[in-house]
C-alpha cells in the first residue's frame, strides 16, 4: 500500500527535485498557468485539506483540484480552478470568500463559495516580494553599521553578512524557479489573511488579496523552518506552528510575533483551539500531541495509543475534538483534548482533514479522496 504523503513530505519531495533540475521547475511553471482538468475522479484521488463555508464544504487536493458540497459530503461538484499544482490549505472567513493555496506558492481566492477561483499570487511575484523586502532590509543594515561606534560594528556586520546570504539565496530561487510550496493559509475576514509555507515563508494581505506583503521577518524564524498550520484559538490569540517543533505566537493579530518554548523537537503538522481561552492542541509527527493552557507557557503531553503521524484536525462546540492522520488514524476527545480514544479505519488509507458533519458522523479527507466515518473510525 502507497504510503500516505504529509504537507511536509509533499514539500520535502518536491524542494529535492526541483533544486536538483531547473527543467522541474519550468513544469511547475506550466501547472502555475494550466488550469485543472474537470474530471469526475476528483473526490476519490488525493486531497489534503478542507474547510467550512457556511454550511458547504470545500475540499483542496493534487492536480489543482477543488470540490464542494452542500449534502455534507455526500455529493461532490468540482470547482474552476486556474491552476493544476497540488493544494495544501483551503481556508473561508465567510461562506463566500474563500482562499487556497498550494505548491508553487500559488494563494487563490473565491468570492463564490469556492465554485470558482482566481489567482492572486505564485511563486515568480513571491520571489519578487522576498528579494525587495531583503534588499531594503540589506540596506538598512548597511547604513547602521556604517554609522554604529567601533565596538557595534562586528555584531552588526555579522548580521549583514547572513542577510547577504539570505537575499542570495532568493535571488537565486528566482533563477531556479516557483517550486517552494505554501502549506496553510488563515483568514480574519475578508481583507486581513495570512499564507505561510516551506522555508519560513510567511505573506500578509490587508485588502482581500489584492496585494501581499512578504512578513517572514516579522517571524523570529532565522533557520527558516518550515511552517506547516497556523491557527487563532479562542481569546484571539494567532498561533503558528512547524518544522523542529516550531510555535510561534502572536497576541496583536498577527502584526508581530514571538517564538514559544517548546515541549517537542519534532515537526508539527497542525495547530487547533480546543474553544476554551488561551488553550491549544499541536500535533505532529509520530503521534506526538500537546496541549497548552496558557498560550504555550506550559504543555501537558496528552498521550495516545497511535504512533502515526497526525495530519489534521477539528474542534466543535460540544468540546469534541478529532485528530486524523496517516495510516487511517482517528483520534477522538470528548473532554476537549485531555485525553484521546484511538480507531483506525479498517483501509488504513492515511488522512489529512476531517469535517464534522453532526454529532457521530465525520467527512474525512485524505489518500483515496473523501471518506465518511462516524466517530469510532468506522466506515458509513
Amino acid at each position: 500500500m502507497a504510503t500516505p504523503l504529509t504537507r511536509r513530505t509533499l514539500a520535502v519531495l518536491l524542494g529535492l527535485s526541483l533544486a536538483a533540475s531547473s527543467p522541474l521547475a519550468l513544469a511547475v511553471s506550466d501547472v502555475l498557468e494550466t488550469p485543472a482538468r474537470k474530471t469526475a475522479l476528483a473526490d476519490d484521488n488525493l486531497l489534503t485539506d478542507s474547510a467550512m463555508a457556511g454550511e458547504r464544504i470545500v475540499a483542496v487536493g493534487e492536480r489543482g483540484h477543488i470540490i464542494y458540497s452542500d449534502d455534507q459530503g455526500n455529493s461532490w461538484k468540482q470547482g474552476s480552478v486556474p491552476v493544476s499544482t497540488t493544494l495544501t490549505g483551503v481556508y473561508f472567513p465567510t461562506a463566500k470568500h474563500g482562499w487556497a493555496v498550494g505548491h508553487g506558492a500559488v494563494i487563490l481566492h473565491t468570492s463564490d463559495g469556492g465554485k470558482t477561483w482566481e489567482k492572486q499570487l505564485d511563486g515568480t511575484s513571491a520571489a519578487d516580494l522576498v528579494i525587495a523586502t531583503l534588499e531594503k532590509q540589506v540596506e538598512k543594515l548597511e547604513q547602521e553599521v556604517a554609522d554604529a561606534p567601533d565596538d557595534k560594528k562586528a555584531d552588526l556586520e555579522w548580521a549583514l553578512d547572513g542577510m547577504g546570504f539570505a537575499l542570495e539565496d532568493a535571488q537565486a530561487d528566482k533563477e531556479v524557479g516557483p517550486w517552494k510550496p505554501l502549506l496553510d493559509v488563515w483568514f480574519a475576514d475578508e481583507n486581513t489573511g495570512f499564507a505561510l509555507g516551506a522555508y519560513g515563508f510567511m505573506f500578509r494581505t490587508d485588502d482581500g488579496g489584492k496585494t501581499w506583503v512578504d512578513w517572514s521577518s516579522h517571524v523570529p524564524n532565522p533557520d527558516r523552518f518550515h511552517l506547516n498550520g497556523i491557527t487563532r484559538i479562542t481569546g484571539g490569540a494567532l498561533v503558528a506552528v512547524g518544522e523542529a517543533g516550531t510555535v510561534f505566537l502572536s497576541t496583536d493579530s498577527g502584526d508581530s510575533w514571538e517564538k514559544v518554548e517548546s515541549p517537542y523537537t519534532g515537526s508539527f503538522f497542525g495547530v487547533l483551539g480546543t474553544g476554551d481561552v488561551n488553550e491549544l492542541i499541536a500535533f505532529g509527527l509520530r503521534g506526538h500531541v500537546f496541549m497548552s493552557t496558557d498560550l504555550g507557557k506550559t504543555w501537558t503531553t496528552v498521550p495516545n495509543d497511535s504512533g502515526n503521524t497526525l495530519n489534521g484536525g477539528a474542534a466543535t462546540r460540544d468540546g469534541r475534538i478529532t485528530l486524523v492522520g496517516n495510516g487511517g488514524v482517528v483520534l477522538v476527545s470528548g473532554n476537549g483534548g485531555e485525553s484521546f480514544r484511538t480507531f483506525f479505519r479498517d483501509d488504513r488509507q492515511g488522512v489529512m482533514s476531517i469535517q464534522p458533519v453532526s454529532d457521530s458522523a465525520l467527512v474525512l479527507f485524505g489518500e483515496s479522496g473523501v471518506y465518511h466515518s462516524d466517530i469510532n473510525g468506522k466506515s458509513q
